[in-house]
């Protein structure tokens, strides 16, 4: 059982539903509602004269509505909210903002504002997982933090450097990850461009400006004297090592063919259809990594 989310996190959570009152089943009965998530036939009743849940949720909700306060469900044992399984829990906050649950978009936002808040204390998010009928569907997880550790990346580039230009171009990628990722893939391959041709000006050696990204990494990389080829048989490890430093032009290339097909600098049409946070956040990271192993590579062999 996985109970990462705390008591705390789950009554703040329910507190802030209730001072924003808005009802948690939505536009559904209760019964319908819960009936999406729970076996209500199986599951015991508080009351003698009915034989399940549905039939006393029925008879003290719906028959006599003011038997049972509004938000009864919160706390009732049967359902376990507030000790239940994380997933659970989440499935749960996930149905009350599904498009068949709630239709204004503006509960919806609020809604999802109030759990996420609260979520990441314990390290977990709600997102959107699909559509339906352009509304959006959406699933808990686990918080994926990569965000602050492409951040961290971003310094080092910039204190390495130390160019304003380069500061702006990070900060752009950085921001614009969550809400336009095909911005911070476009800046991902100008990043590697910049690196690359801060290092041949910095040595200066020249460039041709007509090199795509994958002639300009090949070509730094032998000026770096990264090449497979430049790595001794006698060094330990050396097949890894030559693996991985093979693997950059795949690298580049990748980002490249990314950046072409997603990212900003190019046309779209109207059917067009960008790539998820997610991919960015790939594409930054990768970008950001082989970015400060050339730098560091560069200040560590400058002639």
């Amino acid at each position: 059982m996985n109970n990462k989310v705390t008591q705390i996190i789950r009554r703040n959570i329910f507190d802030f539903i209730q001072a924003e009152q808005l009802w948690w089943s939505g536009r559904m009965s209760e019964i319908d509602f819960l009936s999406r998530l729970f076996d209500l036939d199986n599951l015991e009743s508080y009351d003698g004269r009915f034989p399940n849940a549905a039939g006393d949720i029925w008879q003290h909700r719906v028959n006599n509505p003011n038997d049972w306060e509004d938000n009864w469900i919160y706390t009732d044992k049967r359902f376990n909210l507030l000790q239940c399984d994380d997933s659970v829990f989440l499935n749960f906050l996930c149905e009350m903002i599904h498009p068949l649950v709630r239709v204004d978009s503006s509960e919806v936002n609020r809604l999802l504002q109030i759990f996420n808040e609260n979520l990441k204390e314990d390290n977990y998010e709600i997102v959107e997982k699909s559509k339906i009928s352009g509304k959006p569907i959406f699933v808990g997880r686990i918080k994926i933090t990569g965000q602050e550790f492409l951040q961290n990346k971003g310094a080092i580039i910039k204190k390495i450097l130390n160019a304003d230009y380069v500061t702006q171009q990070i900060s752009l990628m950085e921001t614009s990850i969550e809400n336009s990722p095909h911005v911070s893939i476009g800046i991902a391959k100008e990043l590697i461009e910049t690196c690359c041709k801060s290092i041949f000006e910095e040595r200066k050696e020249e460039y041709d400006k007509n090199w795509d990204l994958p002639k300009l990494m090949k070509e730094t990389t032998k000026l770096l004297k990264l090449t497979p080829d430049d790595i001794p048989n006698e060094i330990k490890a050396a097949n890894s090592i030559k693996q991985i430093l093979g693997s950059l032009s795949s690298v580049v290339q990748g980002i490249s063919e990314i950046r072409n097909e997603y990212g900003s600098g190019h046309g779209k049409d109207g059917k067009f259809v960008g790539l998820q946070p997610r991919h960015a956040k790939l594409a930054v990271g990768a970008a950001s990594t082989l970015a400060i192993y050339l730098l560091e590579t560069h200040e560590l062999r400058k002639p």
